[in-house]
């Protein structure tokens, strides 16, 4: 068999594909690549591996674990980026790569894409729904901003003019690599101070104007998430008036400039001392309304009130005379009584009881006739009923019979029980007759009365030619008092 001959160099695996990559690495350098990230990995190693793809091509696309802090943006899928660094080739599966080295957006379009992409996802967390009311007069405003640049100075001018507050700096990057990271370690930072250090009332987080690339870092979802989280009411203040960004959807209020927000932040002097005078001439005014309508009221009460020191005097004075007219009451009430015994004329026991006598009898007598009247009627009454009524004999003569035994009954003992009560009687008059004072006359004693029949029971009480009337048992006899009384002895002239 014969050998074909050829001048056609002849390569080794190895040798062509190192060939290829000192070819790739030494007609392209550095280059820039536009294309949309696809089939991103980061490994455990800290390298990230993806692909860069348009509508007819891919290639291969890492970013080497020390890039990746400086590589200008995150790199994720669907993110449509401008990728530089270097072409270079993998022998072991005869590939070609870039090796990169920076990531920039592709433009105005897929930064708005995928604002509105993390502006979705976040909007559908519920981050875009808080809206605290920020303190009327805080004692600290804390600062996340540049400390370089007029936005500080816009601020710390506004506060001064306005009203002048404790300003506490935390100076950040506020675009470039690591700025979102270090915006949002701020936040947290000022949430998370420390017991006795001075703690901000509210936060303002600002920055100057710039294109859609320089205001990024405040689209980021870190930013966005410690805007989201912080305790304290938090003010952004991005950009002109005209820029938005994700910031200001999770701050409790968005100030269309640095300078805004400082206004926001606290209020003006001015404005409060002139409100302060006007509430007080409100208030002095209704004040004063007030009191000329209570004192208005009061008098119309007043007119309308009896004269009060007037019915106090006449109260008093009626309190004194019914105090007099108490004090006098029960003696003259004692004396009325003791003149009216004294007038008393006492019956005579004999009078009583011979009154009483002749009641008993009367009643006696009446009795006496009444009973058999009133039988004699209850017997008609009952004949007449009997004829009514015919019942049998039988019943009827019992009945006749129990009758006629009771008045029987009534009949017979009367006459012994009025004897008995007239025993009785004739007993009470003769211990009645022995306890009389007539009985004590007829001993020697004497009643002595005045002229009206008044009793006399002391010497005291007998004047010189008092007319007086002395009672003996057989009579009576006027006399007339000649001289005063002595103790134990009484002269008088007969």
């Amino acid at each position: 068999m014969s050998e074909s001959v050829t001048n056609t160099p002849e390569f080794s695996v190895s040798e062509l594909a190192g060939a290829v990559k000192r070819t790739l690495e030494g007609s392209f350098g550095r280059v820039r690549v536009r294309g949309e990230i696809t089939e991103f990995k980061a490994y455990g190693s800290g390298h990230q591996y993806f692909a860069l793809k348009d509508e007819s091509a891919k290639i291969r696309g890492i970013i080497w674990k020390g890039v990746v802090p400086r590589v200008g943006l995150k790199a994720e899928n669907g993110l449509e980026v401008i990728a530089t660094g270097r072409i270079t080739s993998y022998p072991e599966r005869s590939e070609y790569q870039l090796i990169v080295e920076k990531l920039e957006y592709a433009g105005a379009g897929a930064l708005l894409a995928r604002i509105e992409m993390l502006k979705a996802k976040l909007q559908a967390e519920g981050l875009f729904e808080r809206r605290r009311a920020l303190p009327m007069l805080p004692t600290i405003i804390g600062l996340v901003t540049s400390a370089q640049g007029a936005v500080l100075q816009d601020i710390k001018t506004t506060i001064a003019r306005r009203f002048p507050r404790q300003l506490l700096l935390w100076p950040v990057p506020v675009q470039g690599e690591g700025a979102a990271e270090k915006i949002a370690a701020a936040i947290e930072g000022f949430n998370n101070l420390p017991p006795g250090f001075p703690q901000p009332d509210v936060l303002i987080v600002a920055r100057g104007g710039g294109s859609l690339e320089d205001l990024m870092a405040f689209n980021e979802e870190i930013v966005v998430r410690a805007a989201a989280a912080s305790r304290i009411p938090l003010i952004s203040a991005v950009g002109h008036e005209t820029d938005t960004t994700l910031i200001d959807f999770a701050s409790d209020r968005r100030a269309p400039t640095p300078t805004a927000a400082a206004e926001m932040a606290v209020p003006a002097r001015i404005e409060l001392l002139a409100d302060l005078a006007q509430r007080a001439a409100r208030l002095q005014g209704a004040m004063a309304r007030h009191t000329t309508q209570a004192a208005n009221a009061l008098e119309r009460a007043a007119a309308r009130l009896p004269d009060l020191p007037t019915m106090l005097n006449t109260a008093r004075q009626r309190l004194d005379d019914r105090t007099e007219r108490h004090a006098l009451a029960l003696p003259n009430y004692m004396a009325g009584r003791r003149a009216r015994l004294e007038r008393q004329v006492l019956r005579h026991p004999r009078d009583i009881l011979v009154g009483l006598k002749g009641r008993v009898d009367l009643l006696g007598h009446r009795l006496a006739i009444g009973l058999p009247t009133l039988l004699r009627t209850a017997q008609r009454r009952l004949d007449a009923t009997a004829h009514r009524l015919p019942p049998p004999q039988g019943q009827l003569q019992p009945r006749q019979a129990a009758l006629a035994l009771a008045a029987h009954r009534l009949q017979v003992p009367l006459p012994a029980r009025l004897k008995e009560a007239s025993t009785r009687l004739y007993n009470a008059t003769a211990r009645l007759e022995s306890a009389s004072y007539e009985r004590v006359l007829a001993r020697g004693f004497a009643l002595v009365t005045t002229s009206k029949g008044e009793a006399v029971t002391s010497a005291a009480a007998v004047k010189p030619g008092a007319a007086l009337r002395l009672r003996f048992a057989d009579g009576k006899v006027e006399v007339k008092a000649s001289t005063a009384p002595k103790p134990d002895q009484l002269d008088l002239g007969l």
